[in-house]
């Protein structure tokens, strides 16, 4: 039996690449698909593959009156808080791809998940890379105890610091707090050229044309440092073989759980 995949977000750039790789795949499916610009059609008329015939609802609210396993999120932060809930109160259990999610709405998120007895998947980068970049990190903050982390991003992508950057900071305080020779209310000079404190991680974020999304942790001691990036090209499908691993794996789950590394041996 196939698990029933309802996909938010389904006509975007990650969420198209992931829709018609579901098509390929005999133990997925998706029953329902949300796209507000694409809505009352159907998803395989919008993308150009026969094989989708679901339809294409406007809301997630909508959409989850349709059978559903797995609910994907995968639109704007805006939305995704309420579209998770939604999915949880609906009884699905929950992967989101989407970034800019902050540390309280992933608590209520946690609680609901956890009285609901469902999983939820938070993954801001499904690429393999990013999730190598995030385990590294977290080795190498045990042994050296300065780092800062650089966030590059394309011009017009409005979330800032990028959900990997935030994921990164977060699971690096986790191991400890970094350590700063000169204290931030000690700086002489624009207090905010040395970047936004996130889970105690001093993060900048760079937004030029030319970058698509690319994240640096970078870890400095007395003569040496050790530089760790992250560089994704113009396609999606980097994001598509993590993603397809999380909705297998969620249901093994109950409550939050940050990262794809959760459902994988390293």
């Amino acid at each position: 039996m196939s698990l029933k995949v309802c996909l938010a977000g389904a006509t975007g750039w990650a969420g198209s690449e992931l829709a018609c790789s579901i098509a390929d795949k005999n133990d997925l499916e998706i029953t329902a698909a949300v796209s507000r610009t694409h809505a009352g059609r159907r998803l395989g008329d919008v993308l150009g593959d026969a094989r989708l015939t679901c339809p294409v609802f406007a809301s997630a609210a909508d959409a989850l009156g349709e059978p559903c396993d797995v609910f994907v999120e995968y639109t704007k932060p805006e939305s995704a808080r309420q579209n998770v809930l939604a999915a949880l109160q609906r009884g699905a259990h929950v992967v989101i791809g989407t970034s800019g999610l902050g540390e309280s709405d992933f608590d209520e998120i946690h609680a609901l998940a956890v009285r609901q007895q469902r999983g939820v998947l938070a993954c801001g980068n499904f690429a393999l890379t990013v999730v190598l970049l995030q385990r590294f990190a977290e080795i190498a903050a045990k042994y050296i105890s300065q780092w800062e982390i650089i966030d590059y991003a394309h011009d017009d992508k409005v979330d800032a610091p990028s959900g990997t950057a935030r994921e990164l900071a977060y699971r690096l305080s986790e191991v400890r707090k970094p350590d700063l020779t000169v204290p931030l209310d000690e700086i002489s000079g624009v207090r905010a050229s040395r970047g936004a404190t996130i889970s105690g991680s001093q993060v900048h974020s760079v937004r030029l044309p030319g970058y698509v999304i690319s994240v640096e942790a970078i870890f400095g001691m007395p003569d040496q440092k050790l530089t760790i990036r992250h560089d994704s090209g113009n396609s999606a499908r980097p994001y598509v073989d993590g993603a397809l691993i999380a909705i297998r794996k969620v249901s093994t789950l109950v409550g939050l759980h940050r990262g794809l590394d959760t459902v994988l041996d390293l």
